[in-house]
């Protein structure tokens, strides 16, 4: 039989993969979408310990719930829903379309938290929807670290969850992965590894809360410095994945 806490994960995980494709979805659409996700997460954090710690470890435990289940499109289907570019342009244009997609993700959580910050009855629950764009924006750039691991040809051994696990550790570390270094691609995920995901997380949750302010700016801001970090971050990947490309079979 399914649990309470087992149908409140797959809700969250259901939500976040259909906001991992802001493109598809119309500005309305997001806020509503996003507004579900806070309410489930509410609900979803409801046994964590009330602390800064706690609610760091139910933040990793809630996204690697999450990552397996992401749309991770292979090269083949990649240059199909790019026109047919390959290489660096496929690469950059997949870059574009994250950072879209984060933009738009934060232009939509900027302002439900602008709007709720002027409204002090509501003001308590901003933080849920904080926390779900934090999600959905880890979400999107984990997606993006994976699929250029296709564009570049370096491959990840392993099931989906096993892949999922390294490709979060590496954006976490905000690193491609390197095949060729002894323990790079493993399956396992220590206690250094899941501190790293956790306190970037933790980083991205702060750098939302620079979105409490009047409507417009809180929705400019939120937008605007999720597309300049997603964007840093495929380019310190996409420099790793130069070099740790696979020559052909």
């Amino acid at each position: 039989m399914t649990s309470k806490a087992d149908r409140s994960q797959d809700e969250v995980a259901e939500l976040v993969g259909r906001l991992v494709a802001p493109e598809e979805t119309n500005e309305a659409e997001r806020r509503r979408l996003l507004g579900r996700l806070s309410r489930a997460l509410v609900r979803s954090a409801k046994k964590t310990k009330d602390s800064v710690p706690g609610r760091g470890r139910w933040l990793a435990d809630v996204f690697m719930n999450i990552a397996p289940r992401l749309p991770i499109r292979d090269a083949a289907t990649l240059r199909e829903h790019h026109f047919g570019l390959t290489g660096e342009q496929l690469a950059d244009d997949l870059v574009r379309t994250a950072a879209k997609g984060t933009m738009a993700v934060g232009a939509v959580g900027g302002a439900l938290a602008a709007a709720q910050f002027v409204a002090p009855p509501l003001l308590l629950s901003a933080p849920a929807q904080l926390v779900a764009e934090t999600l959905v924006v880890a979400a999107i750039e984990v997606k993006l670290i994976a699929e250029l691991h296709e564009i570049y040809g370096v491959p990840v051994p392993g099931t989906t969850t096993q892949r999922a696990t390294v490709f979060a550790v590496a954006w976490a570390r905000e690193r491609g992965v390197n095949p060729l270094a002894p323990g790079s691609a493993s399956i396992a995920v220590g206690a250094a590894a899941k501190t790293a995901l956790r306190n970037r997380l933790m980083r991205t949750l702060g750098r939302h809360f620079t979105t409490f302010g009047p409507f417009f700016t809180g929705a400019v801001a939120g937008g605007a410095l999720n597309r300049i970090a997603t964007k840093k971050l495929a380019q310190a990947v996409r420099a790793d994945l130069r070099g740790h490309a696979l020559p052909p079979v």
